[in-house]
């Protein structure tokens, strides 16, 4: 299905600034709907074949009038003179007498939406009439700030330019909590939802005729830091968002100024109790610090465990079997603790594998005890691999890389060293990543019996099994060695998406 910005670039001559005002219209018209307790549709002028429904929403504070999805219909020729004389007076207009549809009583407005003098499109309210009873104070002044908005929106002062677009997490909606204030600042009326909010953040008593803004001050008077956007948002002066912390509890506000010929004249508050939000939040972040702190402390002592083992093999003799044995060692902990550097900086338990493995190629290079340089190169990606993979892969890497070095370039000249990697896919959706590590150097003993010629071959065997994957050796063309192997990865889930 297209987006709106493709209906409307597909089906109006509307500039790139009508266009986004649409946008930001559609983005906050929730708020509308549920104030007027109705359904609402965003038409657009298609010529000679009628009126084209772009946008629909439905209210989540009383019953629907449309069941099924309008976008994409053209007006019938009853509601199109409707359409016509909002779109051509700029002015709202609504229908003398309900309709009925489907033995439902409607009753239908036209708002044209405003922007700069010009008409851009119309908004059609859409009010189920049998759900009416008498109204509640509630309603009566969800329904008045309705009104509000859409006298704004066909005086092209509503949606605001400078209201924040990011929506932040526990963002506040009208089934939440509403404030009205008037002009002043003053309370004239507050939700039940809205007056919980603010009896959680510690004030006592009722709201209603006080200034929000010496309310708030009281209960933050104790309280820092405090957000600068706070005063003109409890003021309602400016179309903001804020977050207000007292006593534990945590309200998120934001403020939407009324007005009437460019002139304010109140404003609509929406808030919303974000404390159990806000502690989970800040669970999942000391939980996230905390693994982070256990990633580098797991390196740390695996340095620890490493420095111990060089010293202990510097009091054996140069070549003695134990001293070699002690070195490898030295050299498999730095591999793990590489890891978990690499976890230790990141938010999750996903890595970038390229860097792993480049580094922990130069590391053995550079210490390798040969005649010659030899070269290392690495083709294609490894991408991001859970934490347990990455490990087991960072250990078959160094072990292939070091038997290369160890064995293929003995007494040879210089040579070069390959690591190719590929992601690919099975019939089943499974992750695979294929790898390749060859050389130029002398090749493959006579004698050679994959996991029975070494300890490291062994390691190697052991890890690909447990990446349920498996592994060849074979000679290279036109001489050296080529390993290849085949692992099954674990899904990242959420973390690496």
């Amino acid at each position: 299905m297209p987006t709106l910005n493709e209906v409307l670039h597909a089906s109006t001559d509307l500039a790139p600034g009508e266009v986004e005002w649409l946008q930001l219209l559609v983005g906050d018209w929730q708020l509308i709907s549920d104030l007027s307790f109705a359904d609402l549709v965003l038409w657009v002028p298609g010529g000679l074949e009628g009126w084209l429904a772009v946008a629909h929403v439905r209210p989540t504070t009383g019953q629907m009038v449309f069941f099924e999805d309008v976008v994409g219909r053209r007006t019938h020729r009853g509601r199109q003179s409707l359409l016509d004389q909002a779109y051509a007076d700029r002015r709202i207009v609504r229908e003398r007498d309900p309709i009925f549809r489907e033995d439902m009583p409607v009753r239908e407005e036209a708002i044209p939406v405003v922007k700069a003098g010009r008409a851009l499109a119309v908004i059609t309210r859409h009010t189920n009439l049998a759900a009416m009873r008498t109204p509640s104070r509630l309603e009566l002044t969800y329904q008045a700030l309705a009104d509000a908005l859409a006298r704004m929106i066909a005086a092209g002062e509503f949606p605001n330019v400078s209201a924040p677009t990011g929506q932040r997490r526990g963002a506040p909606r009208v089934g939440d909590g509403v404030i009205r204030l008037d002009v002043n600042g003053v309370v004239s009326y507050a939700s039940p939802n809205a007056l919980s909010a603010i009896h959680r953040l510690g004030h006592v008593g009722d709201v209603i005729g006080e200034l929000l803004a010496k309310v708030i001050a009281d209960l933050l008077r104790d309280e820092s830091p405090v957000d600068e956007s706070l005063a003109v948002v409890v003021t309602g002066r400016a179309p903001w968002r804020t977050e207000v912390s007292s006593r534990g509890s945590s309200v998120s506000m934001r403020a939407i100024p009324l007005t009437e010929g460019g002139q304010r004249v109140g404003a609509l508050l929406l808030l919303r109790d974000v404390s159990e939000l806000r502690r989970r939040e800040q669970e999942l972040i000391t939980k996230d610090a905390t693994i982070r702190e256990i990633h580098h402390r797991v390196k740390n002592n695996l340095q620890t465990v490493a420095a111990l083992l060089r010293l202990q093999a510097r009091r054996l003799p140069e070549g003695e079997a134990g001293r070699v044995a002690l070195e490898e060692a030295v050299r498999r902990v730095g591999v793990i603790a590489l890891v978990h550097e690499t976890l230790s900086q990141g938010f999750d338990e996903v890595v970038e594998f390229d860097d792993i493995a480049v580094r922990g190629l130069q590391a053995i290079t550079e210490v390798a005890k040969v005649e010659h340089p030899i070269s290392t190169k690495v083709v294609g990606s490894f991408g991001k691999l859970r934490a347990e993979d990455a490990t087991a892969m960072a250990m078959i890497l160094s072990e292939l890389v070091q038997n290369a070095v160890e064995h293929g370039f003995t007494g040879s000249a210089e040579g070069t060293i390959c690591v190719e990697a590929q992601r690919s896919a099975d019939d089943l959706g499974d992750e695979l990543l294929s790898v390749t590590i060859s050389d130029d150097g002398v090749g493959l003993p006579a004698d050679f019996r994959p996991g029975t010629s070494g300890l490291g071959t062994q390691i190697v065997e052991s890890l690909v099994q447990d990446l349920r994957g498996r592994i060849a050796w074979e000679k290279a063309e036109p001489h050296g060695t080529r390993a290849r192997f085949v692992a099954r990865l674990r899904p990242l889930g959420r973390d690496g998406s």
